[in-house]
């Protein structure tokens, strides 16, 4: 599959509007994130105030708020005398990202597992599954990925801790970005991903936290098996810096 697509900030921001009842600082900063995360702008890219602020027609000010918002998740680089880019994608924090996910939501699958009676959170479990069929079916992958973050978030709060998953999503975003990379390059696993879903879920009805935490880990498997998806798939490391914080590369780090 081709490289992906260089769209200019303000090629992917014509026809967004600013709704000025609401935060500006926080619109501004959503629709930036979105277009990082989705990787419509890709990494390394820069991204100019001047042309965003145009591109929205708003002041600088909270166009320079919302940069200094993007900063502060790691998903920009200020660098002095030279501009603001989209951060490359870290692999230190992909691979804490996926540690943080995984330990959390153990927890969450586990005490689900334990709130088996909770027939209602039960049905909502499985109702989304069937959601997310449908939308593989109907080839939305926009929608899929959708459904997979609402299952993902009914397992906390099937367990009493929805709150949980706020600190769960804020870790995610370089997950996501690697997401989207491997759909982009075709490095596909829905059906896969499905049947994992639903071992997740039947683990939870028949109230077996045991199994639910292995089902869990099975899905998201281990850091060590997601350094090597990296590195078997070199087309996705022109975007992810390769040292980590001791200064090894992915293959170096069991």
């Amino acid at each position: 599959m081709a490289d992906l697509k260089d769209n200019t900030v303000s090629e992917l921001l014509d026809g967004v509007w600013l709704d000025p009842k609401e935060s500006l600082v926080q619109q501004i900063y959503t629709i930036l994130m979105d277009c990082i995360v989705n990787i419509r702008l890709k990494p390394g890219q820069a991204m100019s105030e001047k042309e965003i602020s145009d591109s929205l027609k708003a002041s600088k000010t909270p166009v320079r708020e919302a940069l200094i918002k993007l900063e502060d998740t790691g998903l920009v680089r200020v660098v002095p005398k030279s501009g603001t880019y989209v951060s490359p994608i870290s692999l230190d924090r992909y691979i804490e990202a996926c540690f943080i996910r995984l330990q959390l939501e153990i927890g969450a699958v586990r005490r689900a597992a334990e709130r088996n009676n909770d027939l209602r959170g039960v049905l909502n479990l499985e109702t989304t599954i069937s959601r997310q069929v449908k939308a593989l079916a109907d080839g939305d992958d926009q929608l899929f990925f959708k459904f997979d973050e609402a299952l993902h978030q009914s397992f906390f709060e099937m367990a009493g801790i929805s709150g949980v998953w706020q600190v769960v999503k804020k870790s995610q975003s370089d997950v996501y970005r690697i997401r989207h990379l491997k759909r982009h390059y075709n490095i596909r696993r829905e059906m896969q991903v499905i049947d994992e879903h639903k071992a997740i879920v039947s683990a939870i009805r028949a109230g077996s936290a045991d199994d639910a935490e292995a089902a869990l880990i099975q899905h998201i498997g281990s850091l060590e098996a997601e350094i090597d998806s990296l590195s078997s798939n070199p087309e996705l490391l022109d975007y992810i810096e390769l040292l980590n914080s001791s200064g090894k590369r992915p293959g170096q780090l069991r």
